[in-house]
Formats: C-alpha cells, structure tokens, sequence
C-alpha cells in the first residue's frame, strides 16, 4: 500500500462528542437512510458571536451577515435569525426564505444578480440592498417612485482595485462597478436621492489572499472619501466574505500529503490518486507544471482570527491599521461569512454499500450517495472521513480505498484523492465527513439517475442526551422551552 498519508479533519465543539456517538448515528442512518446531513444550529449561534468579539476588539460598530447561500437549511438559518445576526441573501427564494425565518429587514442585505421580482420584493419589505453595477441602481430607483415605497438603503459594490503596490492587484470579476471610474456611481446616487439612501460601499473577492483584501478595503476608504465630498454622507463599507475555514487537524499531515502528490506526478511513489489525477500538477518531461488547484485544507490564519488579522494589516497608502482607518471615519464595518461562520456546524453521513478489488490491487468502497451530495471535489476540499464501523472493526490495520459514488458514471468518486482509514470498511459501516456545512453538504446536491438526495436534520442538546428532528422542524425555541 506504500506510504499511509492521512488527511485527518478538525472536529470540535459539539461535533466532536456527536461524531462519537456511533450508536447514535447509526441510528439516525438507519431510520432516515443515505446520504444524511447533520446540522448543529446551536454551534451557528456560538459562532456569530466569534466574529462580534473581533469586531468589539477593534471598537467597531456593525454587524455579521450569514452568506446563506453556502447553506439551505432551515434550522441553521433560524437559529442565525435567534441570535440577532444578519443574513445575505442571494436570490429572490434566499430573500423570502430569510423573511420567513424570523429575519427583520433591517438585517438583511439582498445581494447576487437581481431580477425585477427580486428588487420589487427588497424594496417592498425595507432590506438593504447591495448592488452589482449603475444600471441595477437605476432600475431600483424606478421601481421605488413607480410603486410609491419609502426610500430604500443601498450599497455600492465595487471592484477592481488597484493597490498602492506594484505587485497587489485585485483579479478581474463579472460582478461590482470599477472602483477606479466611479463617477457614473456618484451621479446615480445624487440624482435618485428621494429613492435611494446610500449606506456605503462594498466589496466581495473570490480569493482567500490577505493582500488583495487589504488593497480592496484600502480602495472602500478611498471611495467613501470621494462619495463625502459628492456629498452622499456614506457611512458603513461591507467587506464580504472568504475568511477561510481550517479543515485539517495537523499541518504537518497537509504538508506531507501535497508533497508526495508532487512526488507521484512525477512517478517516483505510487499514485495518491485516481488514476494519477494531478490536481492541477503534471509531469513534463520530468519536471511539475501547473498549479496545485485545491482549497489550503489546513489554514493556521482563519475565520473570526482571519478578519482580526486584515484589520490589523497597516494600510500600504494611509500607513495605519485598516481597522483604526475605519473607526476614525466611524464607519460601520459589516462582514458576509458563509463557509466561516458554519465551522463545526455540520457532517454528512454515508453508508458503505459495498467494498471490492478493482483488478488492479486497489480497493473500492461504494457508498449510498454521490460527489454532489458531499461536494469535496467540486470546492477542492481534501480530507478523510470518519469511519464509523457497525461491529468491531476489521482487524489488518489502515487501508487505502477509493470512495466510489451511486451513479453509472465514471466520474462519480466521493473524492479521486484515495483516502486512508483505520481499518478496512465493511457494508453497513459509516463514513461520516465532518465540517461539511459550508458549501460542502447542499450547494450542488441534485437528484440525478434519480438517486435520492440527503436529507437534513438538525441535532441539538436536551440535558446530557442527544436529540434530533427534520431540518424543518427546528425553532429555536425547539427543546428548550414549555409553551403554555
């Protein structure tokens, strides 16, 4: 089997005591079938409160804004809407799933590519909304003098940012208006003032890089500047999301592994992965080229520290902390994570249907589920499951497998990394993936060749037991109070 690299995952809080209840489990698998997720609303609340203590730290006034779209549950978003934290909705069935939830306008912010009925619905039920571009701006303006509604406060999202640094320059996006040529922004704004009341400005990177989210604040400030002397009286900069989350246990495992993936693209081990699958590496006559395309699995800087860490970043142009900049403009400071805040709020859950030999001396595992009901490979996350066995486990030592999904498709692998257990699987076992709520558990699941999709329930504390029921079923009010 060679070398046994392990990519054991970060359980804690109360996963951690959940995933070892194997009784437990195996008795929610078996009464709700495969796949199965598991939501912890609980943890989300303990979570939000993370990222307030970061803000207090720097004496900033604002709020968290729950990215719904990295989750669809209903449990996790009204145990979010329970502990007085915001929520960024993405479609028009995001915005009426927050207001259903116990969400009030105040705290919502409408973001994402907006159809009529979506403005319509913003703009009627008094959230903020977040615009994409000049054009979105306008067309919400008619539809507030159109329909007679109140004034409705908006944000400006921004991009392409050009840093104070010669080597710091923000990647180009289909979404937010040039921060470099805002004056058709200004214009929109001061001409539509009896419909639009102008917030701030915003920005949200698809990139995890500390540099270009500090070149993308820098650049808010400096927007804002512009906007006060149009005289716009902004006064709040959202900063979006992509604080990281940290998947692994051990860096030294994440290091190892990437390390002898290289070594395997170039044939001097055997393979790590399904029939040499680089993961963006290759081997050119001897020589890797490309780029490693996965999530950093292991993060020593991430979440709530992540956001602490770029306010703490001295601005290259003002030669002050970011976060100082924005308490002396007394700016609110608003935050979108989605991935982040869902840290140990999740697993999902997959029985082994069947274990064989491919012919090749490699062993396949096949669960009762599919890639896009854990979608570790369409986000590039890698790390192990939790085996959880029926009986004693099978005795032999660690085994190298390759998770195989329900469908008749070739492409269906769990994960084309070949994943090292404990021991060997057996039919009726578990494998359990953890800290799957962020992106991972929902985000792309479908129903194809009509194979059943997850379920979700919501887990939550009663005393020292464990209890349980449907997504939608949860309240936050579930199992802690008497009513009547």
């Amino acid at each position: 089997m060679g070398l046994v690299r392990y990519l054991q995952p970060r359980v804690e809080g109360d996963l951690r005591p959940l995933l070892d209840d194997h009784a437990w489990l195996h008795q929610v698998a078996d009464a709700l079938g495969s796949p199965l997720n598991l939501v912890l609303p609980e943890q989300v609340a303990r979570n939000v409160e993370q990222f307030r203590r970061v803000l207090a730290a720097h004496h900033l006034s604002g709020g968290v804004y729950f990215a719904h779209k990295a989750n669809r549950s209903h449990a996790l978003v009204r145990a979010l809407a329970g502990a007085g934290s915001g929520i960024d909705v993405a479609s028009l069935g995001e915005l009426q799933h927050a207001l259903g939830a116990g969400f009030t306008p105040e705290r919502i912010m409408a973001t994402g590519p907006k159809s009529r009925e979506y403005l319509w619905l913003a703009a009627r039920s008094g959230v903020i909304v977040n615009a994409d571009s000049v054009a979105e701006l306008s067309g919400l303006a008619a539809i507030v003098a159109t329909h007679g509604l109140p004034t409705v406060r908006v944000m400006a999202r921004l991009s392409g940012f050009a840093g104070t640094g010669t080597t710091v320059l923000s990647r180009a996006s289909r979404f937010g208006i040039p921060a470099t040529g805002a004056g058709p922004l200004w214009d929109v704004l001061d001409k539509h003032r009896d419909q639009l009341d102008f917030l701030g400005v915003a920005y949200h990177l698809d990139t995890v890089g500390l540099p270009e989210k500090a070149a993308a604040l820098e650049g808010c400030l400096t927007a804002m500047d512009e906007a006060g002397q149009r005289g716009l009286n902004p006064r709040a900069i959202d900063i979006g999301g992509g604080f990281g989350l940290n998947y692994l246990a051990d860096a030294t495992e994440w290091e190892s592994w990437t390390t002898e993936l290289t070594s395997a693209v170039l044939g001097r081990r055997p393979p790590l992965t399904w029939n040499g699958h680089g993961y963006g590496l290759r081997n050119e006559g001897g020589t890797v080229r490309g780029a490693l395309s996965v999530y950093p699995a292991h993060r020593s800087v991430a979440g709530p520290d992540y956001l602490d860490t770029l306010l703490r970043t001295e601005s290259a142009l003002y030669r002050r902390p970011l976060g100082t900049l924005v308490l002396d403009h007394l700016y609110d400071l608003y935050a979108e994570p989605g991935r982040a805040l869902l840290d140990q709020c999740g697993a999902v859950l997959l029985r082994v249907e069947q274990v064989g030999d491919d012919g090749r001396g490699e062993t396949l595992v096949r669960v009762a589920g599919n890639g896009t009901d854990v979608g570790l490979e369409q986000h590039g996350v890698l790390m192990d499951p939790i085996l959880v066995p029926r009986g004693d486990p099978q005795p032999g030592g660690p085994a190298g497998v390759y998770l195989t999904g329900n469908l008749c498709l070739e492409a269906d692998l769990i994960t084309r990394r070949k994943v090292f257990l404990p021991s060997r699987p057996q039919p009726g076992d578990l494998l359990v993936f953890a800290n799957t709520a962020g992106y991972l558990m929902d985000f792309s699941a479908g129903g194809a060749l009509m194979q059943p999709t997850a379920r979700t329930i919501a887990a939550y504390r009663a005393g020292d037991a464990w209890r349980w029921c449907l997504d939608d079923g949860y309240w936050p009010v579930t199992g802690r109070e008497e009513i009547g």
